[in-house]
């Protein structure tokens, strides 16, 4: 079986790169999977106006909740792949015998997911919000937001992805779990939005996310470890 990469002959960065390239090649790969969540983004956010109709005013309203609310599902529609492959294949095996530690090798595989499938969802947003005639203002919001949220997206949903791994259905158990763990981000996220058209100011809806961030990618990982752990005994 080889291995991704030679951990003896790597320093500690570059083996985080080494990790971060080789995933960063395997979804490129497998774009139909990267593709999958971008769209379903594009598609809940277009069947709204299609739905209600050209009231601006309202579309106006519900955008923040309703972008939102389709970069929350796309981030969970690739979560279940995260460490799916890895764990197939026997590498997962070989990263927990590294002495690096399992949770600073987490570390890549959550920045590799939200790259494929977060980034790509704050550039697409600007495109997406014009359905819902967004002045820019709000788009600039929107978009600061989702840069800030969907990374602790990332980071919170690899917990839930290390511990239903190998669990039959897992993705149903997948949803259950995560869900409420994303609400507060649901909310500061489309709250910020909705503080900026009221002209209420947005600092605190941004402080918090920026809070949820740190603590995220400061404990995602070493939860994601032991999960993982768990599930390769």
């Amino acid at each position: 079986m080889k291995t991704p990469f030679k951990a003896a002959t790597l320093g500690l960065f570059g083996v985080f790169f080494a990790l971060l390239r080789r995933d960063l090649l395997l979804g490129l790969r497998a774009k139909t999977e990267v593709l999958t969540g971008i769209f379903f983004m594009v598609i809940v956010a277009s069947l709204f106006p299609l739905a209600i109709g050209a009231d601006l005013k309202l579309l106006r309203v519900i955008a923040p909740g309703v972008l939102w609310i389709g970069a929350l599902l796309s981030t969970l529609l690739t979560l279940p792949r995260l460490f799916e492959a890895d764990h197939k294949d026997g590498t997962l095996e070989q990263l927990a015998l590294t002495p690096s530690g399992l949770h600073f090798l987490v570390y890549p595989k959550l920045l590799a997911h939200w790259l494929m499938s977060g980034l790509p969802l704050v550039l697409l947003s600007p495109l997406v919000a014009l359905q819902f005639d967004m002045p820019m203002e709000l788009v600039w919001t929107l978009m600061l937001t989702l840069l800030i949220g969907t990374p602790t997206l990332s980071a919170i949903g690899g917990i839930g992805a290390a511990l239903t791994l190998g669990v039959r259905g897992g993705g149903v158990l997948l949803a259950l779990l995560l869900l409420p763990l994303f609400i507060p981000v649901l909310v500061f996220g489309a709250g910020a939005i909705e503080a900026q058209a009221a002209q209420l100011g947005v600092g605190a809806h941004l402080s918090i996310l920026g809070a949820l961030l740190l603590v995220s990618w400061t404990l995602g990982p070493w939860a994601c470890a032991g999960a993982l752990k768990v599930a390769l005994e």
